[in-house]
């Protein structure tokens, strides 16, 4: 599976034998490391449209938010240094599909979310929006076009 497209029934096995046969791996949720797991899940919810699950511990330490297909873990850093710093550079902390970059666009902006760039047609045939998530890390939104 190239990082284009989604897998089907048909790509999964095309060419596999029982004896070739792999583990396949399903689904990623990557974890954000913050300061405030409460603070940073209702800004998600409320800026990014995400539903939060259900806390663990109390104060939490850690929670899972949701929205389509995409789930985020948020968990207490508890150490400053141990903290997800905002990527540098041209690199991203998060990098989203969406079906329709422009509509997500204008769902946010409505939200009163700042975009800091897009949306915007990339040399390698994505639209993108990015922004940056009330920790500072940098999200990015695309679409293949």
């Amino acid at each position: 599976m190239d990082p284009w497209h989604w897998p089907n029934k048909e790509s999964e096995t095309r060419g596999e034998s029982v004896d070739q046969k792999k583990a396949k791996l399903l689904v990623v949720f990557p974890q954000f490391r913050v300061s405030d797991v409460i603070k940073t899940a209702e800004w998600y919810r409320d800026k990014l449209g995400f539903t939060i699950g259900d806390y663990f511990l109390d104060p939490p330490v850690f929670v899972h938010i949701w929205r389509d297909n995409v789930v985020l873990q948020i968990g207490l850093a508890h150490n400053q240094d141990a903290i997800t710093r905002q990527a540098t550079g041209l690199g991203c902390n998060g990098y989203f599909w969406t079906d329709d970059v422009n509509a997500l666009a204008n769902e946010l902006i409505g939200r009163s979310v700042i975009l800091t760039e897009g949306p915007v047609d990339r040399k390698y045939a994505c639209r993108e929006i990015m922004l940056h998530d009330g920790n500072g890390l940098t999200l990015c939104f695309a679409q293949r076009i």
